[in-house]
């Protein structure tokens, strides 16, 4: 059941990409896709189709997860990796799965640093299984717990591992970061700047991921809606 606090977050947060949407906010800067320490920011770039060169396998799905979900996004990618191999003796190399970073899980595709500095498990009302109280390091990069599973094969480190495209939203950046900034009385740009700095390694930066999806569909993906 959702709690009041709950419901009022979610209506701000829909609210404010609706506001944002409309006026067209887009980021000013973006940074190299390369893990750095909080607050280190380096020269600006521009977010890229890149991720659609490596795109050259036989067997290609697009997962489309733009809330956590528990995880479960992680494990269907994971399954789509292990089936091919075991059932049809397809190796990795055969296989590209690609998983996004939007909407409510724009902060997953982000550094251990982040998470601690700003608090985004409590900006986000995600509790660390282990203790109880919000998450100060990315659930995702290393170890997920799924349906109460602790799953490091299902982890962003190792399906990026086996070949996994990884990519995040800019404009999904771009608008949690102000409201990011908005709830801790910063700056958004330097919010902005700080956030996109300590993007996880292998982690595609994309101007938007609603192109993006059509971008998956004209190269022959299939769709996963997670």
């Amino acid at each position: 059941m959702l709690t009041t606090r709950t419901t009022a977050r979610r209506t701000a947060i829909a609210t404010s990409l609706a506001i944002m949407t409309v006026l067209g906010v887009a980021a000013s800067r973006v940074a190299p896709l390369q893990a750095k320490p909080a607050s280190t920011t380096t020269g600006p770039v521009e977010p890229s189709n890149r991720w659609l060169d490596g795109l050259k396998a036989k067997h290609r799905q697009f997962f489309d997860a733009p809330t956590p979900n528990g995880g479960i996004a992680l494990v269907h990618v994971m399954n789509y990796y292990d089936t091919y191999n075991k059932a049809f003796g397809v190796k990795d190399n055969d296989i590209d799965a690609v998983l996004t970073f939007y909407g409510a899980t724009t902060f997953y595709g982000l550094n251990d640093a982040v998470w601690a500095k700003y608090k985004l498990g409590e900006f986000l009302e995600t509790n660390d299984p282990a203790t109880g109280k919000p998450a100060t390091k990315n659930p995702w990069r290393t170890a997920p717990v799924v349906l109460g599973l602790t799953l490091p094969q299902a982890s962003i480190e190792s399906l990026h591992a086996r070949g996994a495209t990884l990519i995040l939203c800019n404009n999904a950046l771009t608008i949690f970061s102000n409201l990011l900034a908005a709830k801790r009385g910063l700056d958004p740009k330097v919010v902005y700047d700080d956030l996109n700095a300590n993007i996880l390694p292998g982690v595609d930066l994309v101007p938007g991921m609603v192109v993006a999806v059509e971008q998956a569909a004209r190269a022959g993906l299939s769709y996963h809606r997670q």
